[in-house]
């Protein structure tokens, strides 16, 4: 088994109001040199397939009809034994 490490975040030109909330939570505990914060999801996926290629193929398809809004998303994985 293998595992794929998903990382899905918003593109650079949608705005992030949750990082904004995070950075501006920063500043007022005094952490003043953070100049930008992106909030990202990361998921863990566990797949049966001995074949990178193929566990690609199916970590691309999740991504795009599960995972990612393909509109304001975007997406990056890693592969990896479990």
């Amino acid at each position: 088994m293998r595992k794929a490490t998903i990382y899905v975040t918003l593109k650079p030109q949608v705005l992030d109001p949750q990082g904004k909330v995070i950075m501006n939570a920063l500043h007022t505990l005094g952490y003043n040199n953070v100049t930008e914060v992106r909030a990202s999801k990361m998921f863990e996926v566990t797949i049966n397939a001995e074949n990178d290629a193929d566990i690609a193929k199916e970590i691309d398809e999740i991504c795009d009809k599960v995972l990612a809004n393909p509109n304001i998303e975007t997406y990056y994985y890693d592969i990896h034994d479990e």
